[in-house]
């Protein structure tokens, strides 16, 4: 990639796109452009042919998406699986149309087998039943990566995914009706430490692992691969190491300063019981992330209380 190159980003106001905007500008390219979705609606597939049509970017970054953690997966897979295939199939044909010269897609470490060899190797997507917590959302995401993969095959464009594991810092989303388990946990300790409560309770039993990334390794990861990747295989992103998720709950009530106990409620749903990405790849091709959890744990905080505000509760 040049650094005067037009970059979309897509889905840059999120956890995932912000950071991505943050780690183009810090490595220097000067022309990042994005859209929010009152700008450019991705699932309307005439909205997105237009501003391809209009802006002509060179290269292109998919991370918007319909996200959210296992409540909402659970109580609304038919849009899980219709907005974000919508949103994939009209971005990727318009890359391909416009002969864009580089695509990276993200997915998440959720398109593998509920239970996936450990750690989980990039080869071990379609080998086995998927968690049933999460389906609609990793079948949209297989499916926009195996889009991507034929792209490569029948017509020979430079489009490349990758899957981060679970990702946690800025612009997280901390409604708790949507939100994954790190933003989750440090609301839930920030408001009973405010407040003064003596408990605070936490969903599942705390015995599943669970591996974490500070969401600016991961841009770091994704720029990375922009510049010196184009494989037909999918890259995991993540840091390789994991604990459970009450060690995890130990961890973010310390940094938060919650003296209280933990309760954990063990009717409500684990999810998938171990989940480690495999990193061999990553690291082979030159990249290792660099905040380790107590550091991002800490920053992460620190960001939530900072723009409580403005963040989305």
């Amino acid at each position: 990639m040049n650094k005067t190159d037009k970059i979309y980003v897509a889905g840059h106001r999120g956890l995932v796109g912000s950071a991505i905007v943050r780690s183009l500008e810090r490595q220097g390219y000067t022309n990042v452009i994005g859209r929010s979705h009152k700008e450019l609606d991705l699932t309307d597939q005439a909205q997105v042919r237009t501003f391809f049509e209009a802006e002509k970017p060179d290269v292109v970054v998919l991370a918007a998406a319909k996200v959210g953690g296992i409540h909402a997966n659970e109580s609304a897979p038919a849009e899980f699986a219709y907005e974000n295939m919508q949103i994939q199939c009209n971005v990727i044909k318009c890359c391909h149309d416009m002969h864009v010269k580089k695509l990276l897609f993200l997915g998440s470490t959720c398109i593998y087998p509920r239970m996936a060899p450990q750690p989980i190797p990039e080869t071990a997507l379609l080998t086995g039943p998927l968690e049933k917590t999460n389906e609609a959302y990793a079948i949209a995401k297989i499916s926009g990566l195996m889009m991507c993969r034929f792209f490569k095959q029948q017509y020979g464009d430079d489009f490349i995914s990758c899957m981060p594991t679970n990702l946690y810092g800025p612009y997280d989303n901390y409604d708790l009706s949507g939100s994954h388990v790190m933003p989750a946990m440090i609301r839930k300790f920030h408001e009973a430490k405010m407040s003064g409560a003596k408990t605070v309770e936490l969903w599942g039993t705390g015995k599943p692992l669970r591996e974490f990334l500070y969401v600016d390794d991961m841009a770091d990861a994704c720029v990375f691969l922009l510049e010196h990747y184009s494989g037909e295989e999918h890259v995991n992103i993540g840091t390789g190491k994991e604990l459970t998720i009450a060690e995890l709950a130990e961890k973010v009530k310390k940094a938060v300063g919650f003296e209280g106990e933990i309760v954990w409620n063990a009717s409500m749903p684990d999810g998938t019981p171990r989940k480690l990405t495999d990193v061999t790849k990553l690291h082979e091709l030159g990249f290792v992330h660099k905040v380790e959890l107590d550091e991002g744990i800490r920053l992460a905080y620190e960001w939530f209380k900072e723009n409580i505000d403005d963040a989305r509760m």
